[in-house]
């Protein structure tokens, strides 16, 4: 097939050797192009807006604008774009709100290849994909509309910058380097910090790592 007829994808992936493995895999099948690759959101809607791709494979765990804001903004700009998020986030929140938030499909990353090519497919022909270790009470849930989980209402009060301070905390980072990811100074990252502790009732970072793990944001 000429590469005219190709369908064109961004993979948005911030580990390396998990993107090149992802491309090497995509490009085996004849009618997929990698025409762009992201290290983090802002990098992959930049892609988007830049190269017009069919579809984008979302990792949601990333640094500076996660995956999950990601997918909110491109779904905002361009609601008929695709988007297939690819994360090892199992919780039903998590499902969820990535679903709430505009994604076409759910791929976990411990599947098959043939399962993330059926992903692939079934999301570039304009159909909705979850994995199949998705349990059946998320999917009859969500298609339903029902709120199958009791989110945390304390979550629900935290901003989305406190929530990426939150994950960068979980995954070990120090204010400083916090700070140089999402350029902004250490101040604000130390009052970030503060309000997560107020909002929380938490009292040290120990209890945001495990609160980070609980809720599926950092994987340990």
């Amino acid at each position: 097939m000429s590469t005219m007829g190709r369908k064109k994808l961004v993979i948005a992936e911030d580990h390396t050797i998990l993107r090149e493995g992802l491309k090497a895999l995509l490009t085996t099948h004849p009618e997929i192009e990698i025409v762009g690759e992201a290290e983090d959101g802002r990098e992959a809607i930049r892609l988007v807006e830049i190269l017009n791709p069919d579809m984008v494979m979302m990792d949601l765990s990333m640094p500076r604008m996660d995956g999950m804001e990601a997918i909110r903004e491109i779904k905002r700009r361009w609601p008929k774009k695709k988007v297939l998020a690819l994360t090892a986030h199992k919780t039903e929140e998590y499902i969820i709100t990535t679903l709430k938030a505009g994604a076409d499909g759910y791929l976990l990353k411990d599947s098959t290849y043939q399962e993330m090519m059926t992903a692939v497919n079934s999301v570039l022909s304009g159909k909705r994909y979850l994995s199949p270790g998705i349990s059946g009470k998320v999917i009859e849930g969500y298609l339903e509309g029902k709120q199958t989980v009791k989110f945390d209402g304390t979550w629900d009060n935290l901003t989305n910058r406190e929530r990426e301070v939150l994950k960068l905390i979980g995954e070990g980072y120090r204010n400083k380097e916090i700070a140089d990811l999402l350029v902004i100074s250490p101040k604000t990252v130390e009052k970030h910090r503060a309000n997560l502790m107020t909002k929380l009732n938490f009292h040290n970072a120990s209890e945001i790592t495990a609160y980070a793990i609980e809720r599926g944001l950092v994987v340990k």
